[in-house]
């Protein structure tokens, strides 16, 4: 029969050896591949090219973030309001996909530091009277948004219901405003940009942006290792003008038009 002294001793060591099992989050090998998650449908930023690769702004960010971290990428192509699911359930390690860092969805997940600085704007008919969000506060105005977008939620707390118009897809809001039944369409500055070149002979870009917003990297609620290794990662690419070669690349007429009406361009110095 074992002596009782020593079953304690050996049931102490056993406890602490054993202590905060399962608490504890794991550690990848530094070699591991860095599983990022993003929607490849928002071009330039993420999408695919010709051979169905994917490609743009936040595939060639995530690309050199695991170049600089020594570890090889793998993009995981998710819809996006699948991507803090993803991420919570361990399926990848990153979500890089255009994210703004909202209060409520740091609830679940971590941010890194942001990297893009930007805001809703207007894309507005062409004899349209706005030449601002809040002209269309005013009674009979119509302003058209994506359903589930942040436009659709900034609109729905600062105008009235009867100035709204709520569709599902964006080209279906754009179309709104070519045919005069909108007066506007609130999206971000890019998309704005975008669907302003491809109209212009029927809307105006009012790019001064009338809400504020950031885009981050997500990650999982405690990788503070990872997410001190992003922001790391994030500070070198903007000092060494990594943001303004990706300008160069994918947002040249953005860059241009931002810089002649004087607005500020998106991403963080």
């Amino acid at each position: 029969m074992l002596d009782h002294k020593f079953l304690f001793l050996l049931c102490g060591v056993f406890v602490l050896a054993t202590a905060g099992c399962g608490k504890k989050a794991s550690v990848a090998a530094p070699d591991a591949p860095l599983i990022v998650g993003m929607e490849l449908a928002y071009r330039p930023f993420e999408m695919t090219d010709a051979q169905n690769k994917a490609t743009g702004v936040s595939v060639d960010l995530a690309k050199a973030l695991g170049e600089s971290l020594g570890r090889p990428v793998q993009i995981e192509n998710i819809p996006f309001d699948g991507l803090i699911t993803a991420l919570r359930t361990g399926k990848i390690d990153l979500i890089i996909s255009s994210m703004t860092a909202t209060a409520d969805r740091a609830r679940t997940i971590d941010f890194s530091d942001p990297y893009v600085k930007t805001g809703l704007a207007l894309l507005v008919g062409k004899n349209s009277p706005v030449q601002k969000f809040d002209d269309l506060t005013a009674p009979g105005r119509k302003l058209a948004v994506k359903q589930g977008t942040t436009a659709h939620l900034v609109a729905s707390q600062r105008l009235p219901a009867a100035n709204l118009l709520v569709f599902d897809q964006e080209e279906a809001c754009v179309l709104e405003v070519i045919q005069g039944k909108a007066d506007a369409f609130a999206y971000d500055q890019m998309a704005v940009f975008r669907h302003w070149n491809k109209n212009r002979d029927n809307t105006r870009a009012l790019l001064e942006p009338f809400t504020s917003e950031e885009w981050a990297i997500g990650l999982k609620k405690g990788n503070d290792a990872l997410r001190s290794q992003v922001n790391a990662f994030l500070a070198g690419f903007a000092a060494k003008g990594g943001f303004e070669k990706l300008a160069e690349q994918y947002l040249p007429d953005e860059q241009k038009a931002f810089k002649e009406m004087n607005i500020p361009f998106i991403f963080v110095r």
